[in-house]
């Protein structure tokens, strides 16, 4: 990655940290169109079940925000915990501890030497270090949430749920708007 400068790190700060509050809300509603007893719904065998996807989506995505302020990641306990069994749970904590992760990033580190500082992590799970100034997790933040919402938006129809609209109507938007 190409040295940054502070006010190139300061700007993609406030533009990413944008961009995951944007698709915050969005991330959500896919998330809570999870049917309450199709949690366990899996398209196959050797993937996630929609309640471990959705899981896997906000955690990690708090994961990388907790990384970017700490400047170490914390691989100790990514398990979906037990007293999240539902969509809604899952949700409800994404919603309470975005807004913690997002409000600590904003007011506790501003200054210009942080989000300059290259971090090494370990991003394949066991051996490989990667080096990159604590700003560019939030890019990967950002792009990962993504991927994973369109994957866990594929399990919906399949499960009999209704697909929200994510950039622009869905079907299931357009025909509830429709009706109305």
């Amino acid at each position: 990655m190409a040295t940054l400068q502070t006010d190139q790190a300061l700007f993609l700060r406030q533009f990413m940290l944008g961009g995951l509050q944007r698709e915050h809300a969005t991330t959500r509603r896919v998330i809570e169109a999870i049917p309450a007893d199709k949690g366990d719904y899996r398209p196959d065998s050797i993937v996630k079940c929609a309640n471990d996807l959705a899981w896997h989506i906000v955690g990690a995505e708090h994961r990388f925000m907790e990384a970017v302020v700490s400047g170490a990641f914390d691989f100790t306990n990514t398990g979906r915990p037990a007293e999240l069994q539902t969509s809604a749970d899952i949700a409800r904590w994404y919603a309470d501890t975005s807004d913690l992760s997002e409000q600590r990033y904003r007011s506790d580190f501003t200054g210009d030497e942080f989000f300059l500082t290259d971090h090494q992590v370990r991003t394949d799970g066991h051996t490989t270090q990667k080096v990159l100034p604590a700003v560019a997790y939030l890019h990967t933040a950002h792009i990962h949430s993504i991927h994973h919402r369109g994957q866990l938006s594929m399990y919906l129809r399949p499960m009999g749920a209704k697909v929200p609209a994510i950039y622009g109507e869905s079907y299931d938007s357009a025909q509830a708007k429709a009706a109305r």
